[in-house]
């Protein structure tokens, strides 16, 4: 049997790997910490779960679901930016709700990109933004995220001839992997050019609702002139523990929606409406305590976690959002030396850069979404081998 040529061109996905390898070292007997995936390790808020266990209960709610996602649902993802944002959406036109904001963000790549086309991808990234415009048949272009850039892309060192090609301009803030964050006149500069070259800004929203030290992050949308060129993909799974739901929504520009919408309806059904209930209802009930108990937790674990990185002598200062920390790898190792020498002999596994393109070479990053003893246990054992056993 011959796969599709496609396939040759696309890496095993990150996590599925770091998944086979924390599988493969308990087999050997290993008690292995991982600090690799963002996966929130709290239970989601109840409001969604007794929501969800009224909805299953309905029979209506096992029929196929509007592949829009519901109204209210809709209505709810519009009533929320309103209040959280200050942004007013038409649910009807510029909101549709998706089975995660994963699929949603590999189907407006297929429908916005193909062969001969340009997307504009920051390196280091959420490996998706590539790997779905490389399967769409377009090219990636890397735009660099550096420290001495505080992890933003140069816009303006964008070539004219890659402007004059792109389709989408793909942002991430706050930022997986690098916890950096955006500015309004960063996001200003981002709106005007995309105006100018008509390329769709699409900005992938999952960390928005976390912040540190009294900082929250802005959306996109906030920026005067963005529904003109901009849509923004708004994820439950990180503020809410709900990784597992599949639960989120895309909204903006009507015109992107729309088309997202047709290649949506042809591929899948929309979420299961029970879930659309649940999630519905979370962001009726006032989440906001919630969210900030959330933000503690993580704000807790990062002081945490940067005075023992900064202890061993891996110098990192505390990011404002997203529960990562995004450092160099000790020693002048590479990313994936510096990932085989701890799994190897600390039992701790950490995401090396390099898998979120090149421009994460030689950097590390450790999610915080693991009970703090275990976290501080994995901080200790990479403490001790950097000691014990120093690289060579």
């Amino acid at each position: 049997m011959q796969p599709a040529s496609r396939m040759n061109q696309i890496p095993p996905y990150l996590f599925l790997e770091l998944d086979k390898l924390v599988a493969k070292q308990r087999q050997l007997g290993r008690d292995v910490i991982s600090l690799g995936i963002g996966d929130p390790d709290r239970p989601t808020i109840p409001v969604a779960v007794d929501a969800l266990k009224l909805a299953v209960d309905n029979p209506d709610t096992h029929r196929y679901p509007n592949y829009l996602g519901s109204e209210a649902f809709r209505q709810s993802i519009s009533h929320w930016y309103h209040q959280r944002f200050g942004v007013d959406l038409d649910p009807a036109s510029e909101v549709i709700g998706l089975i995660g904001s994963k699929e949603g963000i590999a189907h407006l790549i297929w429908a916005m990109a193909g062969p001969g086309d340009i997307v504009l991808v920051p390196d280091p990234a959420y490996p998706v933004y590539h790997t779905q415009s490389i399967l769409a048949g377009a090219q990636s272009y890397p735009l660099p995220l550096t420290a001495e850039n505080q992890f933003l892309p140069d816009l303006n060192a964008i070539p004219e001839d890659i402007w004059n090609r792109a389709k989408i301009l793909w942002l991430n803030y706050p930022n997986n992997p690098t916890g950096a964050v955006a500015t309004r006149e960063f996001y200003q500069e981002a709106v005007r050019l995309c105006l100018l070259h008509d390329v769709l800004l699409a900005s992938d929203g999952a960390y928005l609702d976390i912040g540190f030290d009294g900082y929250r992050a802005p959306s996109l949308l906030e920026i005067p002139g963005a529904k003109e060129i901009a849509i923004e993909f708004y994820s439950l799974s990180k503020p809410f523990n709900m990784t597992g739901w599949r639960i989120a929504a895309a909204v903006g520009n009507p015109q992107a929606i729309g088309l997202l919408g047709t290649l949506k309806s042809n591929l899948d059904s929309g979420p299961f409406t029970a879930i659309q209930d649940a999630a519905r209802a979370t962001l009726e009930s006032n989440p906001w305590p919630f969210i900030q108990s959330m933000n503690q937790l993580y704000q807790d674990r990062r002081d945490l976690a940067v005075q023992a990185l900064n202890n061993m002598g891996i110098a990192i200062s505390p990011p404002r959002s997203t529960f990562y920390l995004w450092f160099q790898a000790p020693f002048g190792m590479t990313s994936q030396e510096a990932t085989n020498y701890f799994v190897h002999h600390a039992d701790v596994v950490l995401t090396p850069g390099e898998a979120y393109g090149k421009h994460g070479e030689g950097w590390l990053r450790i999610s915080l979404t693991i009970d703090t003893l275990r976290l501080q246990e994995g901080l200790d054992r990479m403490a001790r081998a950097l000691r014990d056993h120093p690289p060579a």
